[in-house]
C-alpha cells in the first residue's frame, strides 16, 4: 500500500469505530493519537475519549469491532491481549448454546482472538 491509502484506511478505521460507539449510545470527542496503534491493513486500536468524560479501547479493522474501558488495559498492546482473552471467553459460552449460526461466530473469534494474541506476543510489533 502506498503511504496514501494507509492513511485512507486508516481514516476509514476512524470512522468505523466512531459509528460503532455512537451504535451503543457512545459518542467520541477526541483520538489519543499517541497511545493508538495501527497494523494497516489488518487492525486498528484507537483509545478514544468520549464527551461523557470516559474513555475507551476500541478494536477495528479485518476482525469484529469491539470495545472496552480504558480501565482493562494501560497500553494498546494490552489492549489486544484483553480483547484475545475477552473473545476466547465469548466463544466459548456460544458453542455452549450449540446454535450453528452462533457456532460459525464463535470459530470466527476464537481464530482471531489466536490472532490477537499472537499479534500482543510479537516483541519486533511493540518496539519503540
Amino acid at each position: 500500500m502506498t503511504e496514501e491509502e494507509q492513511q485512507q484506511w486508516t481514516r476509514e478505521q476512524y470512522q468505523v469505530a466512531t459509528k460503532y460507539l455512537a451504535t451503543k449510545g457512545l459518542i467520541t470527542q477526541s483520538v489519543a493519537v499517541e497511545e493508538s496503534r495501527y497494523l494497516v491493513p489488518i487492525l486498528a486500536v484507537w483509545k478514544l475519549n468520549l464527551n461523557d468524560g470516559s474513555k475507551v479501547w476500541v478494536l477495528c479493522g479485518d476482525l469484529p469491532t469491539d470495545h472496552s474501558s480504558v480501565d482493562v488495559a494501560p497500553s494498546a498492546r494490552e489492549a489486544l491481549r484483553h480483547f484475545a482473552l475477552k473473545w476466547q471467553m465469548q466463544a466459548e459460552n456460544l458453542f455452549r448454546a450449540d446454535d450453528k449460526s452462533q457456532n460459525d461466530f464463535a470459530n470466527l473469534l476464537v481464530s482471531r482472538s489466536e490472532g490477537l494474541y499472537q499479534l500482543y506476543d510479537d516483541e519486533s510489533l511493540w518496539q519503540k
